[in-house]
């Protein structure tokens, strides 16, 4: 896990920007950073990059890292190298280190883009190619790592984050109000429906795509990875087996490491089936962390202390802070340069400070499971309508109504047949996004929509979460989170041969006895306690606003109303109405999160960009 930063183009990048770029790249590689400057007759590249080390400690691994006149830099970790090493030796390649970065360019020396095709990881890359004056750029499957770039007249930028690209490139980038207005209006799940940022111009890198950009500094993307629904016959059991094999060896693979790894630790079925199979079946000296909220709707205590006894590992647990909210909420919206997503990440960054406290470099967690074996409450409905035909629909209504369906409260989805008649509802989605846009000055909607993946209902609903709403906000906050402490996240979830396997199973065998996640909870049994495994409530990761911030304090209230430029895409009187609403239902709780947010990352922005243009005014009149 590291950074990276470039530019591929007709302009000079100056030394001393370079070196700024390095230099804000510390969090993400505190071990090492360097840069190599290559210059074309057509153009000049410069690749920077900062080390987190995981793999192969020696500097010997060091990046920019050059084989044969072809140079890369690299963010991520490819967990099967060791077997792509042994299949390149085989076919006569020696080595000089035994890091994955070596594999890797070892691997494109020998296959070309076609590379990617052999590697089981999270990645972002890019490999410039002196023998044909190329850039490859590459991103992983599941958009683990992150990439942006921004296409200017001169060249390309990019990065691992947006600030990198902004110092590359000098000049103030501008904020994004359409894509502001969607976050504050339709929420998280909005924001990788479409390939804008919170930035004009900067964009990321699709998951699964490489980026060619040839001499002429022409480009071009490529898809190597389509994610598939491809169901195919298989009993019950040949599902749970095949599962669990996929699983254990995605941990296997996540289990190398160098460092010592650490663990988050939820009262849910996904990070304690984790934990608890790299305990029990790997004998991974565990060490986990996890959070208590004194919040009883959203407090997991009884499930997390049920694992804790029953490996008897060494743990962590942190109770949220309640105190000094907004000077915590700026630093880590300065550092994401984009509002906080959920109320849930403003915790999680707690978590991270934990881990990193205590000296770890690497956290597992359980990102995707969900969306992986269903997971969500209108899974349960959507399943029930794909079983609408069968002989024993009455039966699986009654489980659900006995199981999870006690636990639903959101109106929509207590209906086990809302889907029967409005099979298009998606309401409970953008909830309130009307009475949300109300609070604009201008008018602003957009419907909610779905990419088309499969004709199952559930299945494409489960890829659109995957791909475009919850893990990949997930993964943006957790890489986000967890690299300002210097950590990197590993997520066994996301693993190709898993994913591929568990979209084969037949979706009836997903849900059984009411239970959801069923293939994962059997794949378990033996090695997750009970307690946990047959848990059917699901706790969400989340605070209200009024347990992090005191509203009612004169102070907080003046900080939130004060003169800014958010107010001239929102209502200031409707928001200074809404601070006066109590009780605050669960939807405007979590919009005035967002504003909140969406208000101060406004506020570094322009202030930034006021003082930058002065900057620039002062050097040019000196």
């Amino acid at each position: 896990m590291c950074g990276i930063a470039g530019y591929i183009g007709k302009s000079k990048i100056s030394d001393q920007a370079v070196q700024q770029t390095l230099e804000l790249m510390k969090n993400r590689g505190p071990d090492h950073s360097d840069y190599q400057r290559i210059s074309q007759s057509s153009h000049e590249a410069v690749l920077l990059h900062s080390r987190l080390s995981i793999i192969d400690l020696d500097h010997r691994s060091d990046q920019p890292f050059e084989i044969d006149g072809c140079t890369l830099i690299y963010n991520g970790e490819i967990y099967n190298y060791k077997e792509v090493r042994q299949k390149l030796i085989d076919q006569g390649v020696t080595f000089r280190t035994e890091s994955d970065t070596e594999v890797l360019l070892r691997s494109y020396l020998m296959y070309g883009a076609d590379c990617v095709d052999e590697l089981e990881g999270m990645w972002a890359f890019a490999v410039y190619d002196r023998r044909n004056q190329t850039l490859l750029i590459s991103r992983d499957r599941f958009a683990e790592k992150p990439l942006y770039y921004l296409e200017t007249e001169t060249g390309y930028y990019f990065g691992s984050e947006v600030k990198l690209i902004q110092q590359l490139y000098g000049q103030s980038l501008r904020i994004n109000y359409d894509h502001l207005k969607r976050y504050l209006v339709n929420g998280y799940k909005s924001l990788y429906k479409t390939a804008e940022t919170f930035f004009e111009g900067v964009r990321e890198v699709p998951f699964g795509n490489n980026l060619l950009i040839n001499s002429n500094l022409q480009s071009r993307f490529s898809r190597y990875w389509v994610p598939m629904v491809a169901e195919r016959p298989m009993s019950m059991e040949e599902a749970i087996e095949g599962f669990r094999h996929h699983f254990n060896e995605s941990i296997r693979l996540r289990l190398r490491s160098d460092v010592p790894m650490a663990f988050c630790l939820s009262g849910g079925v996904d990070s304690s089936a984790i934990v608890s199979t790299a305990a029990k079946v790997f004998n991974y000296d565990v060490a986990t962390f996890s959070i208590i909220d004194s919040d009883e709707r959203y407090n997991e205590r009884e499930n997390i202390e049920a694992t804790l006894a029953d490996l008897g590992c060494k743990h962590t647990i942190i109770d949220i802070p309640r105190d000094n909210f907004m000077p915590r909420l700026r630093d880590l919206i300065d550092y994401h340069d984009a509002p906080l997503y959920t109320a849930s990440y403003y915790i999680h960054s707690f978590l991270s400070e934990a881990i990193a406290r205590q000296g770890y470099k690497v956290v597992c967690s359980g990102t995707g499971a969900d969306e992986l074996v269903t997971g969500y409450y209108d899974h349960f409905n959507l399943y029930l309508y794909e079983m609408r035909r069968s002989p024993r629909l009455q039966q699986y209504i009654e489980e659900w109504q006995q199981n999870t369906g006690q636990f639903v409260r959101n109106p929509f989805l207590k209906n086990p047949r809302i889907y029967f008649d409005q099979p298009d509802l998606r309401d409970h989605i953008y909830l309130n996004n009307e009475e949300f846009a109300g609070y604009l000055t201008e008018e602003f909607a957009e419907p909610f929509m779905e990419i088309s993946y499969c004709d199952s209902l559930l299945r494409n609903r489960m890829m659109n979460e995957m791909f475009h709403e919850g893990t990949r906000v997930i993964l943006h906050e957790d890489d986000l989170n967890s690299m300002k402490y210097s950590i990197e996240n590993r997520s066994p979830y996301l693993d190709r041969r898993l994913f591929e396997f568990a979209y084969s199973i037949p979706t009836e065998h997903l849900i059984h006895k009411g239970l959801g996640k069923y293939v994962l909870r059997e794949a378990l049994s033996g090695v997750l306690n009970d307690k946990v495994r047959l848990e059917t409530k699901k706790v969400g990761f989340n605070a209200s606003i009024h347990s992090l911030l005191d509203l009612d304090d004169p102070a907080n209230r003046a900080m939130l109303l004060d003169d800014s430029d958010i107010y001239r895409m929102v209502d200031r009187n409707k928001i200074e109405k809404l601070l006066d609403q109590k009780p605050l239902a669960n939807s405007f709780s979590k919009f005035l999160f967002n504003f909140i947010n969406a208000k101060v990352f406004v506020d570094l922005n322009t202030r930034s960009s006021s003082a930058d243009a002065h900057e620039r005014v002062f050097s040019a009149h000196n």
